[in-house]
């Protein structure tokens, strides 16, 4: 699944793997036979990333023949829905002057589906929730992101030309050798900051690559790479504290404070990260000792990109050492600029952030950043303009798999949102809840939420469309309605680790050539660990409101 597809593979089980090492220092160098009979590759294999999104696109597009169109009214100060407004809406052909409609007709829907990886990139969202190119509005595809991946691959490969990354994680492995734990755990840890603190996701996938060879190095495989990631960031943004981007809108939807309900988030937060940094423990040192058991099996190439990390590493050069500073300051740069520290500091101090900030900060600007500093460390590098540009062009082609799956993934979502479907199960998920004693409530928020995180992957939508219904809803049942914020919010973070609609997930795992089947394999125990701990303080709180 990884973008390059240039190492060589190897079929163990059956099944094509991506490429785990999981040797350790002590191994000897002598390669383990692990040929399978000719028998065993005949079986059937699990599918491509691409293939399983594709899947997916279809199953939705032919539920929408069945799930009624509806919507809500819209409350034109805040612009979520009104709580009991919702209509089913008519057919096109049958709607009266300028009637909100939905299109019935089979070549229209045909045409929706032919034409959603298109408008999954550039499609633009207009007033009534239509996607289309030709429509006028705010973008919905998603060409910020696709672009910023293109960006992040040219620059790392163009680091990587200089030697400068490889030496780097040699010099680091080697410190770390014998306590490779403590570097997942710091690592982890600083991940589950960022994702609480303001939502770390998206910024993530420039961080896949940089972690597979390390995790190589150290005698893990590459799913312990994808998983310090997934569950670090992952588990952070599931107990947003103070997240502007989950917990700040949902709060503002629910007309309370940021800081209503900050110890519940706080505590989660504690314990449902040691969970997470404990289980890619265990996973990781299982690894380390047996390396048959990896899930992702064992490649050739990777035992020899483990052992080359770690024999004869040289120092850094002084040439290397500022290509490699220009490199972490850039993405330092990039995760400051992406954190709104003005709102924290509002809703901390209420006042500003002493420091100076980026006025406009986002997906453009960091692909900006990256292009930049690749020309940059180009030329520090000496790699001459056609060596510079050829590095850039191929790096960004290395990325462009894992970009065409967040587009592809993007692409469903717009045949949710063009068939109308999404109110609707809103509006399953509001008679659901309405008349919940307080401890159901609580747990039945947080699984009603569950489908509406399917639908809606983006935090600050699925929260700007719930809501203005849920937080009336915990008036009814006398819930507090920062337990209905928590709720929500831990919905949606639990379905951003599996759901395959995911464009962090599905492009993750292409940069770490994971396979989608072996990372479910491996995260289910965590995900429905997560899950029973979720109701159990989100159904507490509500209980003891």
């Amino acid at each position: 699944m990884h973008p390059c597809g240039r190492q060589a593979r190897i079929i163990v089980e059956g099944r094509e793997l991506a490429d785990a090492p999981a040797v350790s220092s002590t191994v000897p160098s002598t390669e383990p036979n692990l040929s399978p009979p000719a028998a065993e590759q005949r079986k059937l294999k699990f599918p491509t990333a691409f293939t399983v999104l594709a899947a997916v696109l279809v199953l939705v597009w032919i539920a929408s023949f069945f799930v009624p169109a509806g919507a809500y009214e819209t409350d034109p100060k805040t612009g979520g829905p009104v709580p009991g407004s919702y209509r089913e809406l008519p057919s096109c052909s049958q709607a009266k002057g300028d009637e909100l409609c939905v299109q019935t007709s089979v070549d229209q829907r045909v045409k929706q589906l032919f034409i959603a990886a298109p408008n999954g990139l550039y499609g633009v969202e207009n007033d009534r929730g239509f996607v289309s190119a030709d429509e006028s509005g705010t973008l919905y595809g998603s060409a910020m992101i696709f672009l910023f991946v293109l960006a992040v691959g040219a620059f790392i490969t163009v680091t990587m030309k200089t030697g400068a990354i490889q030496t780097g994680i040699g010099r680091l492995a080697l410190r770390f050798r014998h306590s490779g734990s403590v570097l997942i755990a710091l690592l982890m840890g600083v991940f589950a900051l960022g994702g609480t603190s303001y939502g770390m996701w998206e910024e993530t996938l420039g961080f896949f690559v940089l972690l597979v060879p390390l995790t190589l190095a150290l005698g893990y495989d590459r799913l312990v790479a994808a998983s310090i990631v997934f569950l670090g960031a992952g588990t952070g943004v599931l107990c947003s504290t103070v997240n502007p981007f989950a917990t700040g809108v949902a709060s503002d939807a629910a007309g309370i404070s940021l800081g209503d309900g900050i110890g519940l988030r706080i505590a989660m937060w504690v314990v449902l990260v040691a969970l997470a940094i404990g289980y890619v423990l265990w996973y990781a040192r299982r690894v380390a000792r047996a390396p048959e058991r990896s899930i992702v099996g064992i490649s050739a190439a990777d035992a020899e990109q483990a052992r080359g990390m770690i024999d004869d590493v040289p120092s850094l050069t002084g040439r290397q050492k500022i290509v490699l500073a220009l490199f972490i300051g850039s993405f330092a740069v990039m995760v400051y600029g992406f954190i709104p520290w003005n709102d924290l500091w509002q809703e901390g101090w209420g006042r500003d952030f002493p420091l100076p900030t980026f006025g406009s900060f986002y997906f453009p600007e960091a692909a900006a950043l990256f292009l930049v500093m690749a020309i940059v460390i180009g030329v520090i590098a000496r790699l001459g303009e056609e060596g510079t540009v050829t590095t850039i062009v191929a790096g960004a082609a290395d990325f462009l798999s894992a970009a065409l799956i967040i587009v592809l993934a993007r692409g469903i979502t717009v045949v949710m949102k063009n068939t109308y479907m999404t109110d609707t199960v809103l509006h399953w998920m509001e008679n659901a809840v309405s008349g919940s004693s307080q401890g159901a409530f609580g747990v039945l928020a947080l699984l009603v939420n569950v489908p509406i995180a399917f639908l809606v992957p983006s935090s600050s939508g699925h929260a700007a469309l719930v809501m203005p219904i849920l937080a009336p809803l915990s008036d009814f049942a006398g819930v507090g309605r920062s337990v209905a914020v928590t709720a929500y919010q831990s919905a949606s973070g639990l379905v951003n680790l599996i759901t395959p609609t995911s464009a962090v997930i599905m492009g993750g795992l292409a940069l770490s050539k994971v396979g989608y089947d072996h990372y479910l394999r491996f995260v289910w125990k965590f995900a429905a660990a997560a899950f029973l701990v979720a109701c159990v303080f989100v159904g507490g709180a509500a209980a003891l409101s």
